[in-house]
């Protein structure tokens, strides 16, 4: 697995860690959230049923012969709703004292007996939880009530609310929870993934900067180094040219040296490290070099020049030029032919190389300046770091159809001052 895809997956693992944290917080807020719902609804739901039963407790009464007087409690509270059963006796014999005429909620008589018993044998109120007839939830209060003498319990008094309503609510609550934690987890998810592609975006510029740089350093290293091999071979089997031949390694080790230094410079520019060394520069002088260091191999090459001075990095647009000349002298030609190359430098900072080859096809002009891109067998790198040159410098590098039948590349700087045309044929 290459670096670039360790870290893509990197990322993924990043926004699934994020979702997840995200989703165990979220639903942790919400079993928090319901639990205190249940509890708060509960506790106002008993405090209320709490204060009625009290009320209700308090209106039972006994005649002068020690027996119940319920009238009251029937003539103060309504006792159907909720509704008010009051039992009487001991926690073992117990009997209906009153029953409500129309209760709002159907008890089954054996879960009111149970309650009002288990009032009676503590000797406090008691809850229970229990379901009517039809399935729905109640819950159940028995609170006992003292006797005649008041020094032992008369019986208790069992009173009961439907609580349908409130956990229906509930279920509704939990229902809304569920859909805005699913709704926010998804946006965490996304957020997470575009946070983490921030993250580790540094990284693969990164390692894309450094892939860039080794392929510029093959590119650019690859000729003078199989030339140094050749000048070593010469050297070793021919001794009349060895003088020569180490002449030739230690200028072409220097611009070896330079070639490095300059490639150094481009990563640093790239990384953000480093700023352009702009400098004003003759560029007609700076195209005459190029030509002078380049081996044209027996090609033609023609300068039409007027002085000209632009302020750019004199390395980086060497390098520029080479490769765009280089390009022209491989490709500018018929097979067996010799190629015609012309260089024409503009006052307004515009460098021209027509050639007279096939020049390109339209469907390969879009994407001739992109990086490994080579229909000839080649890197495809020295154009487009030409084109990165001439952007880096505020200028361009465009293709077209010269008059001469062939390709037409243009490199276009800031320039200055007009002068006299000049022209000479190497």
């Amino acid at each position: 697995m290459t670096a670039e895809a360790r870290i893509r997956n990197l990322r993924w693992r990043l926004t699934a860690l994020f979702t997840l944290t995200s989703l165990v917080g979220l639903v942790g807020l919400a079993v928090f959230a319901l639990h205190s719902d249940t509890a708060a609804s509960r506790r106002q739901l008993e405090a209320t049923m709490d204060l009625q039963a009290d009320h209700a407790v308090g209106l039972i009464d006994y005649d002068d012969n020690g027996r119940l007087d319920l009238q009251p409690l029937i003539d103060t509270v309504e006792s159907d709703c909720p509704p008010l059963t009051v039992l009487s006796g001991t926690a073992d014999h117990l009997t209906v004292a009153r029953m409500p005429p129309r209760p709002c909620v159907a008890l089954a008589p054996d879960d009111v007996h149970t309650a009002a018993a288990t009032a009676l044998r503590h000797g406090s109120a008691a809850w229970a939880d229990t379901r009517t007839p039809d399935g729905d939830p109640v819950r159940l209060l028995a609170k006992p009530f003292p006797g005649p003498n008041e020094k032992s319990w008369g019986g208790a008094l069992v009173t009961a609310v439907d609580t349908a309503d409130s956990e229906a609510e509930h279920r509704h609550l939990a229902a809304l929870l569920t859909v805005g934690c699913s709704v926010l987890v998804s946006f965490s998810a996304m957020a997470g993934h575009l946070l983490s592609g921030r993250a580790i975006r540094p990284a693969l510029t990164a390692i894309r900067q450094q892939e860039a740089f080794l392929a510029d350093a093959a590119h650019d290293l690859r000729t003078p180094a199989a030339s140094l091999r050749a000048l070593a071979e010469t050297a070793r089997h021919d001794d009349t040219l060895r003088g020569e031949a180490l002449d030739r390694t230690v200028r072409l080790a220097t611009r070896m040296s330079d070639l490095i230094d300059g490639l150094l410079t481009r990563a640093r520019l790239m990384a953000g490290v480093a700023t352009v060394a702009r400098e004003p520069l003759r560029l007609d002088q700076l195209v005459e070099a190029v030509v002078d260091d380049t081996a044209t191999h027996g090609h033609q090459v023609t300068i039409l020049a007027q002085p000209t001075v632009v302020e750019a990095d004199p390395d980086l647009l060497r390098r520029a030029l080479a490769n765009v000349l280089n390009n022209a002298l491989a490709h500018g030609h018929a097979p067996g032919q010799g190629a015609e190359v012309e260089l024409t430098v503009s006052p307004e900072g515009t460098v021209t190389i027509d050639d007279a080859g096939p020049g390109i096809p339209p469907a390969l002009a879009g994407s001739l300046f992109e990086r490994f891109h080579s229909t000839s067998g080649s890197t495809g790198l020295g154009l487009s770091i030409a084109s990165w040159v001439a952007h880096t410098h505020g200028g361009t590098l465009t293709v077209e159809t010269s008059p001469r039948g062939g390709a037409r590349f243009v490199l276009r700087l800031p320039g200055h001052t007009k002068h006299s045309l000049r022209g000479h044929l190497i």
